[in-house]
């Protein structure tokens, strides 16, 4: 990893032992969305400990501290998201996950860690700050439908004062470690899932005329859906279709009566969100009746398109330019089709999201994986980078 010389990297350095304490204290005790009960009382316990104010909220487990209330300057939010995985941990780490099923295995933890690192290398400085920092700890990003953006942007958490940027970060395994990755413009994909029901004929599967056999229908939709991003998308749009699910069916010579599938429709655009969900709708009715079935579908709308804008953006590089060095700020130029209610965020003020590299050569990982752990070294950019872009997006000369 490159030496990191500017002005918030040795605090970060010298803040790594109390980060690398919070880091494993969390990961040791994931919770799942909407249940972060434990984590919202450890990270008020936290920030209470660095002499940080905070609030919590009725609904949901997010928790806010504020830094430089008496500043007059822009209000900068900085965001880190607090739930984990349904998955069993198999990482080996001294600090693995104490919670049966339960793992930080999309690096939260990190994020967590290196935003309370960020307030505590400002916190030392409070000089440098020109208005208000909020600590935002936000839980039921994975989610996945209403998230936990939306209930505390409704809760007031961007009020009082009232906020004028934001910035969020994720690990990538796929940017080296010591640098960090940025883009403009459509950056994240809209979310979106459907519940397909195929009624069909139940009965001996010796007998399929008796029909429609649900089975097969099912079938012939998923196959459809294939062909909608193929066919109907223009080719410069990124879009996608799956069909994540089939459940349907108790044993091999009975037909079932119905076919439950189930599948996420990912895009950038809105005008394709919603010429996806269209044709959608159209094919699955178009392919049943055809085949002599009959097909609901419950089309439900996730987070957003998370788009960068460019003004606030390019102010953050040239902070992190500086604090990092240039050769370890990356520009990247294809969107991912993952989805993040950070998106929710930039619907309501400017700011970034911008991509904590974790990858390491010949250590190959993958996000939401029983084996991801994130190197710690990683701390160290992620509080020097929060720090860096609150401070030049509060400088007087942007």
């Amino acid at each position: 990893m490159a030496e990191l010389p500017a002005a918030w990297s040795p605090a970060a350095r010298r803040a790594l032992p109390a980060m690398r304490a919070w880091r494993s204290a969390l990961h040791r005790e994931p919770e799942l969305s909407n249940q972060e009960s434990r984590t919202r009382e450890q990270i008020a316990g936290f920030l209470q400990e660095l002499g940080v104010p905070y609030r919590t909220f009725e609904q949901g487990a997010g928790v806010v501290g504020l830094l430089g209330a008496d500043r007059r300057g822009p209000v900068v939010a900085l965001r880190a998201d607090m739930d984990g995985l349904p998955l069993t941990e198999e990482t080996g780490a001294t600090f693995r996950s104490r919670t049966p099923g339960v793992m930080h295995a999309c690096g939260h933890d990190v994020h967590m860690a290196a935003l309370l690192g960020a307030a505590t290398v400002l916190a030392r400085s409070p000089e440098r700050l020109r208005g208000p920092v909020k600590l935002v700890f936000q839980p039921a990003e994975e989610d996945g439908e209403r998230g936990g953006a939306l209930p505390l942007l409704e809760q007031g958490a961007f009020d009082d004062p009232p906020v004028d940027f934001v910035v969020g970060q994720h690990v990538d395994p796929w940017v080296p470690l010591g640098k960090v990755g940025w883009s403009i413009g459509p950056s994240m994909a809209a979310a979106d899932r459907f519940r397909i029901t195929v009624h069909g004929h139940g009965g001996h599967a010796s007998a399929p005329q008796m029909g429609p056999d649900a089975v097969l229908v099912a079938a012939e939709i998923v196959v459809g859906l294939q062909a909608v991003v193929s066919r109907v998308v223009d080719p410069a749009d990124p879009a996608v279709v799956s069909v994540g699910a089939i459940h349907g069916g108790t044993r091999h010579n009975i037909l079932p009566e119905r076919v439950v599938l189930d599948g996420t429709v990912r895009s950038l655009r809105p005008e394709v969100r919603d010429l996806l969900e269209r044709t959608v709708r159209r094919r699955v009715q178009s392919i049943a009746r055809s085949l002599g079935a009959r097909a609901t579908i419950e089309y439900r709308r996730g987070y957003p398109a998370l788009v960068n804008p460019a003004e606030a953006t390019r102010t953050i590089v040239r902070g992190l330019e500086i604090e990092l060095g240039r050769e370890n700020v990356v520009g990247i130029s294809r969107p991912l089709m993952g989805a993040e209610d950070f998106a929710r965020y930039l619907e309501k003020v400017p700011g970034s999201f911008l991509r904590l590299g974790v990858g390491v050569p010949g250590k190959p990982a993958s996000l939401h994986s029983a084996t991801f752990l994130p190197d710690e070294r990683a701390l160290v950019v992620g509080a020097a980078t929060l720090a860096a872009a609150a401070v030049a997006l509060q400088a007087p000369s942007r």
